[in-house]
């Protein structure tokens, strides 16, 4: 694999979000930080990225998030990703994580089990919030225990987690309850 890293950005629905990789892989995604210079300059300076052209397959995996943040129900597993200097737990954890479909929710503590670490779900969620490719890993798809919407480490926090799950028409809960003036249900899904 090249060892040249490159990004782009590209608009969505949320904003502004940015790409970087190496050869045909993803290395990182970064969601809105509010103005596009930010998200510029988080790649070309903490990534010692180079602005450039995308070739095909990176296009495509900007294509399919793009799709994914217009509300449509866009399957990521294609997307390469590079987690060659993850740690093993994390790499677990990603893999959990990945095979949630838009829309479906899980928990920290379920991740865990998962991952074969059933008492781990704080692990759980400090790898999620060290996770470099958000929207493909889509950590915001890991709630609290009840569907708890906890923290998220991703530009904008709880409300850009809660935004997006919003847009994949998430069901976080049974009935009305804390949430339960939003547009959805909130039930978290095993």
């Amino acid at each position: 694999m090249s060892s040249a890293a490159h990004f782009t950005l590209f608009p969505t629905s949320i904003g502004t979000c940015g790409v970087a990789w190496r050869a045909d892989v993803v290395i990182a995604v970064r969601l809105p930080d509010g103005r596009p210079a930010t998200t510029y300059r988080h790649f070309a300076e903490r990534r010692n990225a180079t602005e450039g052209a995308p070739p095909k397959s990176i296009q495509q995996a900007i294509s399919a998030m793009i799709a994914l943040l217009q509300g449509k129900q866009t399957d990521l597993s294609f997307i390469e990703c590079d987690f060659a200097n993850i740690d093993p737990f994390a790499a677990k954890v990603y893999a959990a994580t990945r095979d949630l479909s838009a829309g479906q929710t899980s928990t920290y503590g379920a991740i865990a089990a998962k991952t074969g670490e059933k008492n781990e779900a704080r692990r759980v969620g400090q790898a999620l919030g060290r996770n470099p490719v958000p929207i493909i890993v889509p950590c915001h798809r890991v709630l609290g225990s009840g569907g708890r919407l906890t923290g998220f480490s991703a530009p904008g926090g709880v409300e850009m987690k809660l935004r997006m799950l919003e847009i994949e028409g998430a069901v976080i809960g049974g009935g009305p309850g804390l949430f339960g003036n939003l547009p959805f249900s909130m039930k978290a899904q095993p």
